[in-house]
């Protein structure tokens, strides 16, 4: 069939979805988003319909409450669209490790449709997934329907996200601009984070960085470094910035040599355009890049993420706020333990000291440690302490790994605010989780 024949209106794309059907839709900006934005319209003629998505960039218009007879969504990381629905009670998290997402999805559902954002197909007829490869192809082999948004907007990109125009059911024309992610400018305390860690970095290492202030803040602080190659799984706006200082060159690399090895890209339009036709970034499938046998294969290899709170045992909770799911694990494990297996490898967990949280007595906010005895009563776990090795907030680094609990709790405490430090010490004494001499 040719492509002319395949392309459908969003109206007729929307009037596939049945009562009951899975459907899965890409991550991020790879999200079907005009289908997304629009699905909400069948809210009448649909019930039961199960959507999976990945930190969504769609209107969110669908997750309201009076919907939720015609919608669930199960997200595998959420966003505030779903933080605020989930009182709803169709609104539900997939704890998972990204490597693992779509193979344990396809494991547990029968995808019927799956929905993403692609670019116009090259002169072969082949379209590129364009900026994730997370658990897309999975989901697409695995699906009964295939529908593409093509976007002249979206960049064409290189690695194993392509796909035939003939291996699609369905193409919709689109022309919204690529979802964009918000620079986020790093704050005094992002910095003094930064600089720790940039001072454990050594030229030719390969990072992993994740997303917002303080990983922009460490890639601020590389800018003096040499050699640094990339195997991540957010390709973000920062490192453009680093390859651009002619920092991030892959040269070092034994492993992918000369590549930046991502899964799925977010950020601005110049990262957009930056991946554009360049043959230097491979977007392979995040089964493999996330897997961390296959991260461990890189020499030097440095994983950089961020928590919420973590316990004087080396416990890291990165996604949920006591029982309330806040985002998700995404790479976190993946990347912290392939790091840490590689050869010369470390992993960094980064955080401020301290949060301002609303006291329920008075209502007003007041500053709390982030450094804590015990986690959040129902926190969840995202590293293990046995999975931990350095913890960075802005008062230092805490090295961990190979440490007992009462090295580890004195080691916390001196990256602690130094105004809880002392409260902080004697709960772990009183409670018994570590006894004085």
């Amino acid at each position: 069939m040719s492509y002319k024949n395949k392309v459908i209106t969003i109206k007729e794309a929307l009037d596939l979805v049945k009562s009951n059907d899975q459907i899965v839709t890409g991550l991020g900006a790879a999200e079907g988003k005009l289908f997304m934005d629009n699905i909400h319209t069948i809210a009448d003629k649909v019930k039961n319909v199960t959507i999976t998505n990945c930190l969504s960039m769609a209107n969110g218009e669908f997750v309201k409450e009076k919907y939720k007879d015609s919608f669930n969504i199960d997200g595998w990381f959420f966003t505030p669209e779903l933080r605020r629905a989930y009182k709803n009670g169709n609104v539900s998290y997939i704890p998972n490790h990204l490597h693992l997402a779509g193979v344990e999805r396809v494991h547990h559902i029968e995808p019927r449709i799956y929905i993403g954002a692609a670019s116009v197909p090259d002169k072969h007829g082949y379209i590129s997934l364009s900026l994730s490869n997370t658990y897309e192809k999975q989901i697409i082999e695995a699906s009964d329907i295939v529908i593409l948004e093509i976007n002249k907007n979206y960049p064409r990109t290189f690695g194993d996200l392509e796909i035939h125009y003939n291996d699609v059911d369905y193409l919709v024309e689109a022309d919204y601009p690529v979802p964009t992610l918000p620079d986020v400018e790093p704050t005094e305390k992002d910095m003094k984070i930064g600089e720790h860690i940039a001072e454990l970095i050594n030229d030719g290492d390969t990072i992993q960085l994740g997303i917002g202030g303080i990983p922009n803040a460490v890639a601020s602080s590389l800018k003096g470094k040499k050699d640094l190659g990339v195997h991540t799984e957010m390709m973000t706006s920062g490192m453009v910035d680093l390859v651009e200082a002619g920092v991030i060159t892959g040269k070092k690399k034994n492993f992918h040599k000369g590549k930046i090895v991502c899964t799925f890209a977010l950020g601005n339009k110049k990262l957009y355009d930056f991946l554009d036709e360049n043959p230097s970034v491979e977007i392979l499938n995040g089964n493999y890049v996330n897997d961390p046998r296959i991260i461990a294969k890189n020499d030097n290899m440095v994983s950089i993420n961020t928590a919420l709170e973590v316990d004087l045992s080396g416990q890291v909770s990165s996604e949920s706020i006591g029982h309330i799911q806040f985002s998700g694990t995404g790479g976190q494990v993946d990347t912290a333990v392939g790091a840490q297996e590689a050869k010369n490898g470390r992993s960094f967990i980064a955080l401020h000291s301290t949060a301002m949280v609303r006291n329920p007595e008075t209502g007003e906010r007041e500053p709390k440690s982030k450094i804590v005895p015990f986690l959040n009563r129902g926190s969840a776990v995202t590293l293990s302490r046995n999975d931990v090795d350095m913890v960075v907030t802005e008062y230092g680094v805490a090295k961990l790994r190979g440490t007992n609990v009462a090295e580890r709790m004195e080691r916390l405490i001196s990256i602690a605010h130094p105004d809880f430090r002392d409260e902080i010490r004697k709960e772990a004494y009183e409670s018994g989780l570590v006894y004085k001499k």
